[in-house]
């Protein structure tokens, strides 16, 4: 007996492993120390759980741990790289490239740094959802300080081409920035093979607690950047705040058990995804696949059920817990900018849902879920052209 609802939403958030919580728990009550308390124990227990959280974040995408800063969050993050980057080098390069499919906060941060005078480029995708890297090319100029590109989109699941972005902008001088929150722990990175300069993430999106995330920064004079945030000046005075030992330890432990399950993890869900899309695309052979069928996170499928209301089908399935579109955009009305980008009509973007399967999906929910889909489509009168 399959327990509903069945949580398939793994993009918008994932549930904590139950290791994750163990880990987190000694900081939650007696090792509650603020980490910058230098003169006494409840301080050094509290600074260490930072330094091994630092370098098991570190070692998910070869990088050093003094090259490790902790957040809120991706968005933070995000934040953090673009406007902090212009600050430092927009008088002598004012040119930042982002892509029109980036998360919210990016888009966000870019106009930002448009209100204050900075020229961003917008580039658009292929039908795909992949960025064109000839076009990549033209836009970086001698001006461009920044290229920020998400790495695993948040609606679609395309995965973009890191290595070679990374060397476009390394030849052009420009630095890389990559939104990982959907990549990280998922898909394996390395900052050094890629050319990234900087790379925001997420605690929740791999298992961990909610709050916390990092930004990695590239060690270096050319990765200077603004802090956004004023105070005492914790993180080597790129984010004050006083760090929450237990949220950093979360993400920590994520990282480290992404990493040491990354291949397997991944087979698992690609099996499965594989046999969720069989069962849907036998019984309706009009569903259409949003963003690149092959490039992509196995975890995520975003499909359009056309001639239907992706709202209405969304009523009918109440036993699944699926998205929409992105959790970030759910208070905004009107269809997907991600999903319009790729050249989907407004009609074949209302009717779209994202599901998103991970680890603590089973093959009896994916069964469930294909079962209900398929019977809410037919009470509906079926996909239409």
């Amino acid at each position: 007996m399959v327990k509903t609802p069945i949580y398939l939403d793994y993009q918008a958030t994932t549930p904590m492993d139950p290791r994750v919580l163990d880990a987190m728990m000694p900081y939650l009550t007696e090792k509650f120390g603020n980490p910058h308390s230098s003169t006494h124990r409840f301080g050094w227990e509290a600074e260490a759980a930072l330094d091994i959280a630092r370098e098991q974040v570190a070692e998910v995408i070869g990088a050093e741990a003094e090259e490790i800063y902790f957040t809120s969050g991706a968005t933070e993050s995000n934040n953090l790289a673009l406007k902090g980057i212009m600050d430092i080098w927009g008088q002598k390069k004012p040119h930042l490239v982002t892509v029109a499919t980036e998360h919210k906060c990016v888009l966000e941060a870019a106009r930002a740094c448009e209100q204050v005078g900075y020229k961003v480029t917008y580039l658009s995708v292929l039908e795909s959802g992949l960025i064109d890297l000839d076009l990549l090319a033209a836009s970086v100029t001698p001006e461009t300080a920044l290229v920020s590109v998400m790495a695993v989109n948040n609606e679609i699941g395309v995965i973009q081409p890191l290595e070679a972005i990374g060397a476009i902008c390394r030849e052009r001088g420009a630095l890389f920035h990559t939104d990982a929150a959907q990549a990280f722990g998922k898909i394996p990175l390395d900052v050094n093979a890629m050319n990234i300069d900087l790379m925001s993430i997420s605690g929740h999106k791999i298992y961990g607690p909610k709050g916390v995330g990092a930004l990695y920064k590239r060690a270096g004079r050319q990765t200077a950047l603004t802090p956004q945030m004023s105070g005492g000046g914790q993180e080597s005075g790129v984010r004050s705040g006083t760090q929450a030992p237990a949220l950093v330890a979360g993400l920590g432990i994520a990282a480290s058990l992404c990493k040491a399950e990354m291949a397997q993890e991944r087979d698992r869900l690609s099996k499965m995804m594989e046999r969720l899309k069989t069962k849907l695309l036998a019984a309706m052979p009009g569903l259409l696949i949003n963003g690149d069928v092959d490039r992509r996170w196995v975890g995520n499928l975003n499909v359009s059920f056309c001639g239907l209301d992706g709202d209405l089908l969304l009523a009918n399935i109440r036993s699944l817990a699926v998205s929409s579109g992105a959790a970030c955009a759910s208070a905004v009305s009107g269809p997907s900018y991600v999903l319009q980008a790729i050249g989907r009509t407004e009609s074949q973007a209302k009717s779209a849902l994202r599901i998103g399967i991970g680890r603590f999906t089973t093959d009896d929910e994916i069964d469930h879920a294909a079962n209900v889909l398929v019977q809410a489509v037919e009470s509906m009168g079926g996909l239409k052209p």
